[in-house]
């Protein structure tokens, strides 16, 4: 499947609302090394990371080629393929 922008961002907020949703991802901080620092989810056939918010570094989920910040009020596109 070929991921487009509009594509991307409903597989990320659908892995961030099954990793406990945007606010909880984001407000509880995990040390880099933790174990529980990552989650890994498929969804639609995409491998999707999320990284929870560290004290340098904020929540991000990834999907492909594209990347979002994860805030409490919903994400924030970082990156994504060139055009």
């Amino acid at each position: 499947m070929t991921l487009d922008d509009e594509t991307a961002r409903r597989i990320a907020e659908e892995a961030v609302d099954q990793a406990g949703g945007a606010r909880h991802v984001y407000s509880n901080p995990r040390h880099p090394f933790a174990r529980n620092a990552t989650r890994e989810i498929e969804i639609e056939g995409q491998q999707v990371v999320i990284r929870f918010s560290e004290a340098s570094s904020p929540a991000v989920v990834e999907v492909g080629e594209y990347v979002f910040d994860i805030r409490p009020e919903g994400l924030i596109q970082l990156f994504g393929p060139k055009s």
